[in-house]
């Protein structure tokens, strides 16, 4: 069983960064995919941007360029890096690890981007 525990969210006013890290207890390298994805009240789950095993990325458009995804195996840490934030990027954000058959989803952690 892998637990995952994000952290690093809070209110930040527009034009700032944030950046989340999602811990594992397990070792991340063993998914075939991890992922960051945000619920704004009143709206569904959806992804931000995912990492693959190989390293390759992809990133919702109303992110990209501004938010980068990253891991770092030895330490089993997801990280999205998230700049230039925008009101509309208010949401809590959940962190996702995809292995063969299972996935895991940590608690999430509240991002608030307001002046």
């Amino acid at each position: 069983q892998v637990q995952l525990v994000e952290s690093g969210g809070g209110l930040v006013q527009p034009g700032g960064s944030l950046r989340l890290s999602c811990a594992a207890s397990g070792i991340i390298s063993r998914f075939n995919v991890m992922g960051w994805y945000r619920q704004a009240p009143g709206k569904q789950r959806e992804p931000v941007a995912h990492i693959f095993r190989g390293g390759s990325t992809n990133y919702a458009d109303s992110v990209k360029g501004r938010f980068t995804i990253s891991r770092d195996n030895a330490k089993n840490t997801l990280y999205l890096q998230m700049n230039s934030l925008k009101p509309e990027d208010t949401a809590v954000y959940y962190c996702r690890g995809e292995g063969v058959g299972l996935v895991y989803w940590g608690q999430g952690t509240q991002v608030t981007v307001s002046s």
